[in-house]
């Protein structure tokens, strides 16, 4: 497959990153094709503007230029696959104003449906798994990613999956333990070699 890879988090050192990278290296070893869209480093804009607030009385809709160059670059690609941080409980603004401006009406949907055969939100969160569960989280989360914006714009192949307590202990004060980071980085890797499966 030709996968487009969103990545958003504002540090390039950050475990959302080594984990994107794993990810890409898997993809490429299972035979992949992808291609790294870093949303901070881009200079993408996430602010909805007049220009690309969709005219809803026009069948056919004029984007930015920005936004057009991104649903091009969304059009070479037959799968997605986006990795981010859990921030309160969903995803950051930045990849937020990313599916707002770009998975637009009148290309994502309204009459229309993206052309992708799979989408894969790799999150990783701080909390642990008990807490989305006790919080009731776990299945928003999927209903919200999964349905919502997936299977809404036409793509029926979609997963969530979930990296927990990615962030260690700010109540104790420890940091990430380094055996648990490195299973979190062989599971990227994983479900990048067995995407396409």
């Amino acid at each position: 497959m030709n996968v487009l890879t969103v990545v958003c988090h504002p540090r390039t050192t950050s475990l959302t990153f080594a984990v994107a990278r794993q990810f890409v290296d898997g993809l490429t070893a299972g035979g992949n094709q992808t291609e790294v869209l870093d949303l901070h480093r881009s200079g993408f804009d996430p602010v909805l503007r007049e220009v690309d607030e969709p005219n809803w009385s026009e069948e056919a809709q004029t984007f930015s230029k920005e936004v057009e160059d991104e649903i091009e670059r969304m059009r070479r690609h037959d799968a997605l696959a986006f990795v981010f941080p859990v921030w309160w409980w969903g995803m950051p603004a930045m990849l937020k104003g990313y599916i707002d401006r770009v998975w637009n009406f009148g290309w994502a949907y309204g009459g229309h449906s993206l052309p992708h055969r799979r989408v894969v939100w790799l999150a990783l969160a701080g909390s642990g798994r008990e807490a989305f569960i006790e919080w009731g989280f776990d299945r928003e989360m999927v209903h919200y990613f999964d349905v919502c914006l997936a299977r809404y714009c036409g793509i029926a192949d979609s997963r969530v999956e979930v990296l927990y307590e990615t962030t260690g202990d700010a109540k104790l004060g420890t940091a990430l333990d380094p055996v648990r980071a490195e299973a979190m980085l062989r599971r990227a890797y994983d479900l990048g070699l067995r995407f396409a499966d």
